[in-house]
């Protein structure tokens, strides 16, 4: 019997992009490929990318180079596999020509169709997958205790400073019974929390009418309010993601209020200035989000809200600046991520006028961040004395690092338990908040 092909694996970019990376390595284990952990023992190195900004982009470039240079044999997929230059080349082809494949991105079966070209599987049939070999849940990139639930693919928006549509497409979602199918799985195998992730979570089931699907032998919309009210019976936590301030997000709130879902909304407002939000052909722009946020409180005051924001947009005043911090003063959202506008190439921003210098962009950003940090501070002021439940990440001789339900991986803030070092990695402790600084809470044991 021959030995089993190698391959490894580079995931870089998004959650999302994430996903895609785990779908793809599940087919792998499942067709008897084994995942190297460095590049010398692998036999080829598949690349995931990221094409959104020009970091992602030479970071995601880099990261070919560096494959190619220490293995030689690299298939491309992801974002900026699917993007082009302005004279319509292939930026991966143009940069690194001796790749073997490039595919965009939610491309599994493309990929896989390159790894039979390129890697042939050393066992038998590729129709008569090894499934033994992978856990019903799949492989996962994110710990035992969490995973990322990704409901559409796309997005129907045509913001002016985003380019994603034209890398993965307009809408497409996911049936009910399928992302409900999955979030099962994963639950039945010991996920503690859902964090349900698309470029446009609030639009699911828009691109299908919300048309009736069947679960469990019970008919079921394919739409938000009813995917989190199914999801709310698992007894885990579900996090909300990439949410657009649609009137039917009030909807949700009740649900949180209920515990049903968590009580936290990414909801990504990117400005307060109409004009601005006009020019960005921002979905929603007119909304009153001041009141919406007013409204969601009323109903659910524990709810935390993050938000992230681009500074010095083409055309933006101090005027309209100030309008924004004014927004965030009167907001008093929990958590705030600051982007310096960046001109991406084939964004139809880059053509508006008023371009602002490097130096104004990166200033406004730090002097948002700066005006937001009192604010997220006094937020987790108030939580001192509380007694919260709490998701365990990490354990060590000096305690545990947990998070609170308004806390997600890798965006948000920790919470540092001093005595949590009996505690598991994977499961919920209840914990009284003693302390806290910018970002993170510190706490204790709670006493029952």
């Amino acid at each position: 019997m021959s030995k089993p092909k190698s391959i490894g694996f580079v995931s870089l970019g998004c959650p999302k992009a994430t996903v895609d990376s785990e779908h793809i390595l599940t087919r792998l284990r499942a067709e008897g490929y084994v995942i190297s952990g460095s590049y010398q023992g692998a036999d080829l190195v598949v690349v995931n990318t990221c094409g959104f900004i020009d970091a992602a982009v030479e970071e995601s470039l880099d990261a070919i180079g560096e494959a190619l240079a220490q293995n030689g044999k690299v298939i491309v997929t992801g974002c900026l596999g699917a993007k082009k230059d302005a004279q319509g080349g292939d930026i991966v082809r143009l940069a690194h020509p001796q790749v073997l494949a490039v595919t965009g991105p939610h491309a599994t079966q493309e990929v896989m169709d390159a790894v039979h070209e390129h890697l042939p599987p050393s066992f038998g049939n590729i129709d008569n997958p090894f499934v033994d070999l992978v856990p019903p849940q799949g492989i996962r990139l994110t710990p035992q205790h969490y995973a990322y639930l990704k409901i559409s693919e796309g997005c129907n928006h045509r913001c002016s400073f985003c380019i994603i549509p034209s890398m993965r497409g307009d809408l497409v979602s996911r049936s009910i019974d399928e992302v409900l199918r999955e979030a099962e799985i994963l639950a039945a195998a010991g996920v503690k929390e859902l964090l349900v992730i698309s470029q446009d979570t609030s639009a699911y089931g828009v691109d299908v009418k919300y048309r009736t699907g069947f679960h469990g032998g019970r008919p079921v919309k394919t739409r938000l309010y009813e995917l989190c009210h199914a999801l709310g019976e698992l007894g885990i936590w579900v996090r909300l993601h990439y949410v657009y301030p649609y009137p039917s997000v009030d909807k949700l709130i009740p649900l949180m209020a209920e515990s049903k879902i968590l009580p936290y909304l990414d909801v990504p407002f990117q400005h307060a200035s109409p004009r601005i939000l006009k020019l960005m052909k921002r979905p929603a722009s007119s909304e009153n989000n001041l009141e919406r946020i007013k409204a969601w409180r009323a109903i659910c005051p524990d709810i935390t809200i993050r938000s992230t924001f681009i500074t010095g947009f083409p055309g933006e005043t101090e005027a309209e600046f100030e309008e924004l911090l004014s927004f965030l003063d009167e907001a008093q959202l929990d958590r705030v991520g600051a982007f310096a506008y960046s001109p991406v190439e084939g964004a139809a921003a880059n053509a508006l006028p008023g371009a602002l210098p490097e130096e104004v962009r990166e200033q406004r950003r730090q002097r948002l961040m700066e005006f937001q940090e009192d604010i997220s501070t006094r937020r987790l002021e108030a939580k001192i004395d509380r007694t919260l439940q709490v998701l365990v990440d990490e354990v060590d001789e000096d305690g545990a690092v947990a998070r609170s339900q308004g806390d997600a991986p890798d965006i948000d803030g920790l919470v540092y338990i001093t005595d949590g070092q009996a505690l598991t990695v994977g499961e919920f402790a209840s914990v009284t908040v003693t302390d806290c600084d910018v970002h993170d809470l510190y706490a204790k044991l709670a006493i029952d």
